[in-house]
């Protein structure tokens, strides 16, 4: 299949009614008869799961769920930034000129990003991190440091795919979806920008607690209803990305994504 034609169809498909279609069916105690075939296509750990499988009333219950107590132990090391997400590491590097370079090929604009060019300025030659979350992943959202939650902003945008094939032919996928961006200050006053991107099929992004102010790293922030990506960005001169968070590398949450230089 050629560009041309994958950009056409992806744009017939993704159609937000669609995605509203699907996931009221998802949330919905028909689909609880899937929710065995799901685990069983995608190969889920099951044993992970805070409960049985007979226990949960539909497949969006189970895509949310949330694992068994220690299923993700956090690094205590105060300097160590986590990742917020089960995910596959598909780009990561420094933000150069305000913009995030060759995630699948294309350049994001960071103030596209965030639609702030006061945020953009305060992450330009930063580190940044695209995380994507697939079918078979954890999907609540933590977050990757302690803190204050100093600012919250729901962009609207499309439902594109955000998939390897998407990604790569679709253009600026991730700065068109919808977005959910939460900025967290540390007490070394840097921020760090959890940008979390819908897709196809995700009904929607949701805050655990809407009036949460301050967290503790690995709080549960968000969750998605199935997969999506999570874009992190970080200031200029405040981290150190680790050396086994790299592209093409897969993480759990919990597991040390870097940790401070200050």
């Amino acid at each position: 299949m050629n560009k041309w034609m994958f950009r056409q169809l992806t744009e017939l498909t993704s159609r937000k009614w669609i995605s509203r279609m699907t996931g009221s069916f998802a949330q919905s105690s028909a689909s609880k008869v899937l929710i065995a075939r799901f685990a069983k296509l995608y190969q889920i750990n099951i044993d992970e799961a805070e409960k049985q499988l007979s226990e949960y009333h539909s497949l969006n219950e189970f895509f949310t769920r949330r694992l068994k107590q220690g299923a993700r132990p956090i690094i205590e090391d105060t300097q160590s930034i986590i990742s917020p997400v089960d995910a596959l590491i598909t780009s990561c590097g420094k933000i150069t000129d305000h913009m995030l370079l060759n995630v699948k090929g294309q350049s994001y604009s960071v103030r596209d990003l965030l639609q702030s060019e006061q945020n953009a300025q305060r992450f330009n030659d930063g580190y940044f991190y695209v995380l994507y979350l697939s079918p078979t992943d954890y999907h609540r959202i933590h977050t990757p440091i302690a803190g204050k939650i100093i600012e919250r902003k729901h962009l609207l945008g499309k439902v594109y795919p955000v998939n390897d094939a998407s990604m790569t032919m679709m253009s600026q996928v991730l700065n068109r979806n919808e977005r959910l961006i939460t900025y967290i200050e540390h007490e070394n006053h840097t921020q760090v920008a959890v940008v979390k991107v819908g897709a196809l099929n995700v009904s929607s992004i949701k805050y655990v607690d809407e009036q949460q102010q301050f967290c503790n790293k690995g709080d549960e922030l968000a969750y998605f209803e199935f997969g999506s990506t999570v874009v992190l960005l970080f200031e200029a001169n405040s981290f150190i990305p680790a050396a086994e968070a790299t592209i093409n590398t897969r993480i759990k949450m919990g597991e040390k994504l870097g940790s401070y230089s200050l």
